[in-house]
């Protein structure tokens, strides 16, 4: 199969729903324990982040708190007018890096 022939299909989305749903199964878990549990390991690292923590699931991957410097940008003229010079300000921005067992798994 060629490489490039995988970006070109149509993927489907699963929502937070079917990942419920499987992971009540894996676990043997009902619905609703599995919702509670994703729901704290959701919150669980949305708050190290906020304390600008990088968090690190070894081997799935690990998400982190990047600085990125105020910029000059540009806002868009209507037409036939010129653009506008902003600054957009400094933020810090999440992030998620793969590890190295889902990158294979996904090749």
């Amino acid at each position: 199969m060629d490489k490039n022939a995988v970006h070109d299909e149509k993927r489907t989305k699963v929502g937070k729903s079917e990942i419920v749903a499987d992971f009540a199964a894996e676990a043997k878990l009902n619905k609703k324990e599995a919702a509670e549990l994703l729901q704290t390991l959701l919150k669980v690292i949305v708050n190290r982040l906020k304390n600008g923590e990088n968090v690190r699931l070894i081997p799935f991957g690990a998400f982190e708190i990047r600085d990125r410097k105020a910029r000059t940008g540009r806002r868009p003229g209507a037409a036939g007018e010129e653009s506008e010079k902003i600054l957009i300000p400094a933020r810090r921005v999440p992030v998620f890096r793969p590890g190295k067992e889902l990158k294979e798994a996904v090749k």
